[in-house]
């Protein structure tokens, strides 16, 4: 495996590791359940990775958030292929039950 991917993978982890760790159970009252809560972040996590195995999205160029099953992408891309390349990676995670595509397209 190319040590570069290796790496990628490990720094996206870690950095999914400390957002969770830094948000502790931020779960209010009618927002979601703690469960619901871990599985976004699962979902999250999978969208990540699957974007930093992939060679055409800039994975620190699009951010992922999750609320119940819906992924909400944003943040920039360098072109409509990379765009609709991550919304289509974020749809074939387990789990994925709405995808909200608001990636701007840089000219």
């Amino acid at each position: 495996m190319n040590p570069n991917k290796i790496r990628n993978t490990v720094a996206a982890f870690a950095a999914t590791l400390v957002l969770l760790a830094a948000s502790g159970c931020a779960v209010t009252r009618g927002q979601e359940t703690v469960g619901a809560y871990i599985d976004d972040s699962a979902i999250t996590t999978a969208v990540k990775a699957r974007f930093v195995d992939n060679t055409v999205v800039a994975a620190s160029a699009i951010s992922v958030e999750t609320l119940n099953g819906t992924v909400m992408l944003s943040g920039f891309a360098k072109n409509y292929t990379e765009k609709e390349t991550a919304q289509g990676l974020a749809w074939k995670v387990k789990g994925v039950k709405a995808v909200k595509n608001e990636i701007a397209v840089r000219p």
